[in-house]
């Protein structure tokens, strides 16, 4: 069987973006992206833009889940490769692959955006995929259409991020696989 996939969103599940926008959720640090660039520390504070939490803890949790299970960690953000060069960086993660989105826009998109880029990156191989947007329209079609491929879509609360409960749901899922 080919190797299988272990997608990863930025927005929800490793900056819990929903949580109270007050107080910094503990193990988080505060991150300001800006057009004049990515901010940390006390310039965090100084600086107006998107801010962004991430926890350092959790580029070693996925690095182990991957090394565990085999599966090859990915982007599947609408940060894209931007992920490599912000995110990766602050909670531990070496260059990865990236699932590109084409027609990505600032503007919006529909709730079925990512669905399709997915399955065609995922080409049939064994997919998990960490994201707080499963709920939303595009599910039922996108398990359709990897019919036979083994998928999990692990939900994960945008306000709580990611947490030991879903590595424990993607190592077992993995395991299901073997």
């Amino acid at each position: 069987m080919a190797r299988g996939l272990l997608l990863l969103d930025v927005d929800g599940p490793l900056n819990p973006y929903a949580a109270n926008k007050t107080r910094r959720p503990p193990g988080y640090t505060t991150y300001r992206r800006t057009a004049t660039g990515w901010h940390t520390g006390r310039d965090a504070r100084r600086f107006r833009g998107m801010r962004v939490w991430l926890n350092p803890c959790h580029g070693a949790q996925l690095l182990a889940l991957a090394e565990e299970t085999g599966l090859t960690l990915v982007w599947a953000t609408t940060w894209q490769h931007e992920a490599n060069d912000r995110i990766g960086p602050a909670v531990g993660l070496p260059r990865l692959p990236v699932v590109e989105f084409p027609g990505l826009t600032t503007s919006g998109w529909d709730e079925e955006w990512k669905w399709p880029a997915v399955a065609d990156y995922a080409a049939g191989r064994p997919l998990a995929w960490l994201d707080d947007e499963h709920d939303r329209t595009g599910a039922e079609e996108f398990t359709r259409r990897r019919a036979g491929a083994p998928t999990l879509l692990c939900h994960v609360d945008p306000r709580q991020g990611l947490g030991p409960a879903h590595l424990a749901q993607v190592r077992d899922w993995a395991g299901s696989l073997a």
